[in-house]
């Protein structure tokens, strides 16, 4: 299918793709041509009538060449082989004169974690434009006191070619789906909103039974209804125990990114050189896996084309590695893990996370909370900032609760968890044993380009972190 449309309904001829591709990066260390279809629709439901209903095609390649720790990059929408020319010539600027050895390709995989077919093909526009009508229509009619819903479905299909000099290819077809909805409720002249999605590496008919929606739109329902409740929150260093799922965020952000390999080998992470030491509390084992089926953060290869695999990154509180694209990890002296990702054909690769999350451990989520004096219950977050050099982050919480002598009290509004990675997992007391992941909603920034992640985590007790309420 991929050859089918890259070499015969474009301006390119494989035989001469190769030929180009084969003296570009003569002499280099690596590599690789990226070529990449794809296909997207987003529908937004919003004030009682359909608002958007837009579809795009977009198609281009990325030629890359390395030399070191130097690479050279073009990118074009021009599938011609006289744009490859013009890229082959640009990239080959940075040739230092010295004669590499080519790197050895990526392994091959015979797995397949999600379906090559195109989700945007699988139900009618009719259809998805009722799907979204019937999800307003259910939440007006559960409670009086909502005023306003918005909903939206997303869909995407690419598909990308990855050629190597040598004749070496790989290929890869890649679904992608989500379900938004966002309900806001009020009183008076009080208004508070609640979300909630789901997507993953799939079609849609998961998400749109009406089971499924109307979940999704009673849990955005008892968002907002909760948050017209919310008292100020309090200030001030205290115990806080995170919930399980989607508040693997603050993990995604305040470590995960701390422990991609560039930032390591440049010396610019809180974790740089520390393999082998303790950087969190024991019981804290911390997981990036691209290999779990459908799943939104998975891929069968990276974008390099390397298989994705579990990296164990901290194992009981010991560091044990970092997450490695190819050039990374050959100037480290270590094999690539399989993240490295790029945006679109008009990035370049870099390491980056896939679902990224905490494991499990023995305690019940009630046992938790009944040990806490004085402190906070975080269930949900709406995102934060972290400075990857000092570990240091702030995080808003779009669901909390106070907490005293073990009782789960009102809910709160304006919470920030303040803190820094490191210093936060070395203060983590007790590991619940519901891990869960996130539904499939996220989505990582770094460097300009945002991609697909997943994360998770069980019920957490951290014994003291900076709680940013009304007192401060």
């Amino acid at each position: 299918m991929t050859n089918s449309f890259f070499f015969s309904q474009t301006g390119l001829d494989l035989s001469r793709t190769q030929s180009i591709l084969n003296e570009t990066l003569h002499g280099a260390e690596d590599g690789e041509l990226y070529l990449e279809y794809a296909q997207s629709e987003a529908f937004m439901f919003d004030d009682n009538r359909l608002k958007t209903a837009n579809y795009d095609v977009s198609q281009g390649f990325g030629l890359r060449t390395v030399c070191g720790d130097t690479s050279g990059f073009a990118h074009a929408s021009d599938l011609s082989e006289g744009a490859l020319k013009r890229a082959a010539a640009a990239v080959s600027a940075i040739n230092s004169g010295k004669d590499f050895v080519y790197a050895d390709g990526p392994a091959r995989t015979n797995i397949k974690l999600y379906t090559d077919e195109n989700p945007l093909d699988e139900i009618p526009f009719a259809e998805k434009t009722k799907l979204l009508e019937a999800i307003n229509d259910y939440a007006r009619s559960k409670d009086d006191r909502v005023r306003q819903v918005s909903c939206s479905l997303t869909g995407e299909w690419s598909a990308i070619e990855i050629m190597r000099p040598g004749g070496e290819v790989v290929r890869d077809f890649r679904p992608l789906v989500r379900l938004n909805v966002s309900v806001t409720a009020g009183i008076g002249d009080r208004q508070e909103t609640g979300s909630h999605g789901t997507g993953g590496r799939e079609g849609y008919s998961r998400f749109i039974s009406p089971q499924a929606w109307k979940a999704q739109v009673d849990e955005a329902l008892r968002q907002a209804l909760n948050n017209l409740e919310a008292e100020p929150a309090p200030a001030g260093e205290m115990e806080v125990v995170l919930g399980s799922g989607w508040t693997g965020v603050l993990l995604h952000e305040a470590v995960g990114h701390g422990l991609e390999g560039d930032f390591n080998r440049k010396e610019t992470s809180a974790f740089a050189g520390r393999i082998g030491e303790r950087v969190a509390a024991p019981g804290v084992t911390v997981i990036d896996d691209g290999t779990l089926a459908e799943r939104r953060g998975s891929l069968t290869i990276d974008d390099e084309g390397t298989p994705t695999s579990r990296n164990v990154l901290i194992e009981d509180g010991i560091l044990k590695g970092y997450m490695q694209d190819r050039m990374n990890a050959r100037l480290m002296g270590v094999k690539p893990t399989g993240n490295g990702r790029r945006e679109s054909f008009a990035h370049q690769p870099m390491p980056r996370m896939t679902n990224t999350f905490m494991l499990g451990g023995d305690k019940e989520p009630e046992e938790i909370l009944k040990t806490v004096k004085d402190g906070i219950y975080a269930v949900n977050f709406s995102g934060g900032q972290v400075d990857i050099t000092s570990g240091k982050f702030v995080f808003n919480c779009t669901e909390a609760y106070r907490v005293q002598n073990g009782k789960v009290g009102k809910p709160l509004k304006n919470v920030a968890l303040i803190g820094d990675g490191p210093a936060v997992m070395n203060q983590v007391s007790m590991i619940g044993n519901d891990f869960a992941l996130d539904p499939g909603i996220g989505v990582c920034g770094k460097a300009g380009q945002g991609v697909p992640v997943g994360v998770g985590q069980p019920t957490i007790k951290i014994d003291a972190i900076t709680v940013g309420g009304a007192g401060m």
